[in-house]
């Protein structure tokens, strides 16, 4: 804690008063561009990925980064409601769905969870749909499983976010771009899925591609 609390103290010594005209202008109100829909893994930080400031995402964690099926009444109204403040109230022009590497999440869809945690079991659920694609491509190790678990768990999530009568009208007038994105944590690469071709790409400089 020692270690927080030595952090706090420089970001108001340094970091803050660095950038201070910026969060003045945040005290009253904010108008991030971009929806950042991502896991709580603790590797995954939103800001360093993208280069960031604060101000410019709205975001939302959460254990696998799930966007939980659209429905008038859900057990998940807490990010099924910051979601509807981001889109609504916010009027964000971009949702970015983060996975990444590793993920504990896309792995214990494989495993019993103990019912000790039994509200992380019934979350764990909502992966079902990812789980029973993957099997229909019966990968042949449990490497390239996981691999494929990860991929198709932001595929899916895209496509729950599309059922949301709201996010799908604003997408599809060109009000609202939607992307995919796998985090690679030992390489810091980030792949791009395309909704049109389904393929995930490297995101490379422009002068690369």
């Amino acid at each position: 804690m020692e270690k927080l609390i030595q952090g706090a103290i420089k970001f108001q010594e340094e970091d803050f008063l660095e950038h201070q005209e910026l969060y003045e202008s945040l005290q009253r109100t904010q108008n991030p561009e971009t929806l950042f829909i991502g896991c709580a893994d603790s590797r995954v930080v939103p800001s360093k990925i993208t280069n960031t400031k604060p101000g410019e995402l709205f975001v939302i964690r959460n254990v696998g980064n799930i966007v939980p099926p659209y429905a008038q009444h859900n057990h998940f109204i807490s990010i099924t409601s910051a979601i509807e403040y981001a889109v609504m109230v916010l009027n964000v022009q971009n949702i970015i769905v983060c996975g990444h590497s590793n993920c504990g999440a896309c792995q214990a869809i494989y495993n019993d969870i103990s019912d000790e945690t039994r509200h992380l079991k019934k979350w764990i659920r909502l992966l079902e749909p990812v789980r029973h694609q993957v099997d229909i491509l019966k990968p042949n190790s449990f490497a390239k499983r996981i691999w494929l678990t990860e991929q198709i768990n932001i595929e899916v999530q895209v496509d729950n976010l599309l059922n949301y009568p709201f996010i799908k009208k604003k997408w599809e007038e060109k009000q609202l771009n939607i992307f995919g994105w796998y985090y690679i944590i030992p390489t810091g690469e980030i792949m791009n899925y395309d909704l049109h071709t389904k393929e995930f790409r490297v995101i490379k400089p422009k002068e690369e591609q």
